[in-house]
C-alpha cells in the first residue's frame, strides 16, 4: 500500500508497452506562506523534489511582512506552471486556503505550510494508498518528523513504545469519536479528497484555525486512514501557530469553543457525546489554568449540555463564572 505509483510523467502510456496508463489523479498543493522567509526555499524545493508526476501548485502569500514575497516571486518565475495568490491584507489560514481551493482543479489537496517540508515520496505514497481505499475515505494522514529551526531532528510525532505501539494512538475508519476525544493527527501530513472539501465548502472562515473543525466535520461523513510512514517534516519554532494556544486574548480558544458547539450538534450517540465531554473537560482545565475565565464558563455550559459534569467541573465552572463578572 505504500509503494509509489509507477506512471511516467508526460506520457499517455506505460513505458515500452504502447498501452494506455492508469489515470494519475491531479494533486493540488496549496503552499501557504506568512513570514516564512527563513524556511521558504527548503519548503518549495521539497515540492520540486516530489516523485509524483501530476501536481498543481498554488503559492499563497498572506501579506507577509518579511522577505517571503521576493522568494515566492522568484520560484514562480522559474516555474511558470505554478499559480500565485498574493494577498494585500492578512486574512488568516482559513480564508487564504479557501481562495486557492476555489480556483484549484485537484482531485486531492495538501494544505502545506511553507515552514514545513514534504519528503520526496509523500504525494506518491498517499495517492497510492487512496487508490486502494473505498471512496468514503476522505483523508489519509501519516507520521511526521519534527524538526527545529535549523532542520535538525527533534523527534517523531508518534512515539514508539514496546512492540511498536504508537503514542498518541492513531485511528483509521470511523474516527468521529476519536477526533472529539483526543489529539492524534499530525495536521501537515493530511492528504484530503476534493469531495470532502466540497461538501464542507472549504474551511470555516469565521475560525482562527482550521484543523479541529475540519476533523470534526469531515469525520462525520468520511472515514480516515492512517498510513504508517513518515511523509513530512513539521517545523517547530516560536512563531508557529500551534505554539499560541490558550494564551490570554488569543482567538484560538474562542474558535475551539465554536467547534465544540458544532460537534455537539453532530453527535448521534451517547458514546459520541461522552467523547466530546472528554475534550470539553480538557479545554475547561486549560482555560482556567491560563486565566481565560469567560471561555472556561462557556466550556462548563457545554459540559452541562453533554451531561458529563463532575464535582471538580462544577467547582471550576462556578469559580470561572465569578471571575468573569
Amino acid at each position: 500500500m505504500t509503494e509509489p505509483i509507477s506512471t511516467t510523467p508526460g506520457t499517455g502510456s506505460q513505458p515500452g508497452t504502447g498501452t494506455p496508463s492508469v489515470a494519475v489523479p491531479l494533486v493540488t498543493i496549496v503552499a501557504l506562506c506568512y513570514n516564512h522567509a527563513p524556511f521558504l526555499a527548503e519548503a518549495l524545493d521539497s515540492i520540486l523534489a516530489q516523485t509524483y508526476p501530476n501536481l498543481e501548485v498554488i503559492l499563497v502569500d498572506d501579506a507577509s511582512t518579511d522577505a517571503s514575497l521576493p522568494i515566492l516571486r522568484r520560484y514562480a518565475a522559474a516555474h511558470p506552471g505554478w499559480q500565485t495568490i498574493f494577498l494585500p491584507r492578512n486574512q488568516g489560514n482559513c480564508r487564504a486556503f479557501n481562495q486557492a481551493f476555489r480556483r484549484a482543479q485537484g482531485d486531492f489537496f495538501i494544505d502545506f505550510a511553507t515552514d514545513d517540508v514534504l519528503l520526496p515520496q509523500r504525494v506518491a505514497q498517499q495517492v497510492a494508498c487512496f487508490q486502494q481505499l473505498p471512496a468514503d475515505y476522505g483523508v489519509v494522514y501519516s507520521d511526521a518528523e519534527l524538526i527545529d529551526e535549523a532542520s535538525r531532528h527533534v523527534r517523531y510525532h508518534y512515539r514508539r513504545a514496546a512492540h511498536q505501539q504508537l503514542h498518541p494512538r492513531p485511528a483509521s475508519g470511523d474516527v468521529f469519536a476519536d477526533v472529539l476525544r483526543r489529539y492524534f493527527i499530525s495536521t501537515p501530513t493530511m492528504l484530503m479528497r476534493r469531495t470532502v472539501l466540497e461538501q464542507l465548502r472549504g474551511y470555516d472562515e469565521t475560525l482562527a484555525y482550521e484543523d479541529f473543525d475540519f476533523w470534526v466535520r469531515a469525520a462525520r461523513n468520511f472515514r480516515f486512514y492512517f498510513l504508517d510512514e513518515v511523509t513530512t517534516q513539521k517545523r517547530l519554532h516560536p512563531a508557529a501557530m500551534s505554539r499560541r494556544g490558550y494564551r490570554p486574548n488569543d482567538p484560538f480558544l474562542a474558535s475551539t469553543i465554536q467547534v465544540c458547539r458544532k460537534a455537539l450538534g453532530l453527535c448521534r450517540t451517547p458514546a459520541e457525546q461522552a467523547a466530546l465531554g472528554v475534550r470539553l473537560r480538557w479545554e475547561l482545565r486549560q482555560a482556567v489554568r491560563w486565566g481565560n475565565f469567560r471561555e472556561a464558563h462557556e466550556l462548563f455550559g457545554l459540559l452541562r449540555a453533554v451531561g458529563a459534569t463532575t464535582i471538580l467541573d462544577w467547582a471550576l465552572g462556578t469559580w470561572s463564572a465569578w471571575r468573569s463578572r
